[in-house]
């Protein structure tokens, strides 16, 4: 079995992230990294065993190289996600995929002319208790679905806006508490739920200085299945609390706080039900980002990884294809287009 080798384009504070996910896949290898600076690209290499480069064209060209890792401020993927495809490269992309949805379909589109695979970043698709609900729901357990609601209360300090220049704006950060920290629970809700029809929002910088984007907003969903939701997120919410879903149906009801379950209770009880309530009651490792962005394990970025690479072996589809990953950025444009017009929107956009 061949080798493939990953090469990361930009190195902040989640590039450490996707090279320890890559050093745990079998038959995979971080071969080289890209920054502007090479200082830092130095750093990074050192660190984690692999070649720095500060040319683009160089990274690109190394024939090591067959899988491009993205993790650039947001609002700077496209340009390395369509250099990397017209290299002939794989790309997989941090999340948010981009920052609109029309640059979203511009790597999608490229992607597919190159023909080369493309993958998003939402790791909470692949922790144990998220796929279980997935499940559930498939089977027709909750009855109808009649709400379903996404709140992310975090804190983010000062501080954590004032430590890079892109951090909270609208070009390179796409958004504040919805696109960078909201979206995985948002990219959840759709995965289980499916895609909304029509939203109402709000948005605003309530606590926060020297930013543009929003620290809080709230927006009322209809799906298109006819179930109703709310989604919370906010990084003003001190000290910061756990990433929470709550599905509610005719038949059933399950709350996921991070990666536990802590409610799990059907009208038709099943046999594994109980097992479920105790394994995963208490089950989230980390603090989930609550606080802390730094404050998360690699293991759900480890199967994200590990599942794009199994496409590429088998040339089977992607998990989290890029339409997959276009999703929850559409939603949270059409969040802020609702902000800012105080109209409902309707979706597709």
């Amino acid at each position: 079995m061949k080798k493939l080798g990953f090469g990361i384009i930009g190195l902040g504070a989640i590039a450490d992230f996707h090279a320890r996910a890559i050093k745990e896949l079998d038959g995979c290898e971080l071969v080289n990294c890209y920054h502007y600076r090479g200082e830092r690209a130095n750093e990074f290499a050192k660190k984690h065993g692999c070649t720095a480069y500060t040319d683009l064209d160089k990274f690109l060209a190394d024939d090591r190289l067959d899988i491009v890792a993205i993790a650039t401020p947001s609002g700077a993927h496209l340009d390395g996600a369509l250099a990397a495809a017209k290299a002939k490269k794989h790309v997989i992309i941090e999340k948010p995929l981009e920052i609109t949805k029309d640059r979203c379909t511009q790597i999608i589109n490229a992607c597919k002319e190159h023909n080369v695979k493309l993958a998003g970043i939402f790791q909470s698709r692949f922790f144990d208790s998220s796929k279980i609900l997935k499940e559930a729901i498939e089977k027709g357990r909750f009855g109808k679905i009649v709400m379903a609601d996404a709140q992310v209360k975090w804190f983010r300090s000062q501080a954590y806006y004032d430590s890079a220049a892109w951090r909270g704006t609208w070009a390179l950060d796409g958004g504040g508490a919805l696109m960078n920290q909201s979206i995985h629970a948002i990219d959840l809700l759709l995965w289980l739920v499916g895609d909304v029809s029509e939203v109402f929002a709000f948005a605003d910088t309530l606590s926060h200085e020297r930013i543009e984007v929003e620290d809080t907003a709230v927006a009322v969903l209809r799906f298109n299945s006819g179930a109703m939701g709310v989604i919370e997120g906010t990084t003003s919410a001190y000290p910061g609390f756990l990433k929470r879903l709550e599905i509610l149906g005719t038949k059933g009801s399950a709350i996921l706080e991070e990666e536990s379950i802590i409610a799990w209770q059907f009208e038709d009880e099943e046999p594994g039900d109980e097992e479920i309530r105790k394994t995963f009651l208490d089950s989230t490792e980390t603090g989930g980002g609550a606080a802390d962005p730094l404050a998360i394990g690699h293991h759900g970025h480890t199967r994200n990884f590990a599942s794009f690479v199994k496409s590429i072996r088998e040339d089977s589809p992607v998990e989290v294809s890029g339409f997959e990953a276009r999703r929850s950025v559409e939603l949270i444009e059409a969040i802020y287009r609702s902000a800012k017009s105080g109209k409902k929107i309707e979706l597709p956009l």
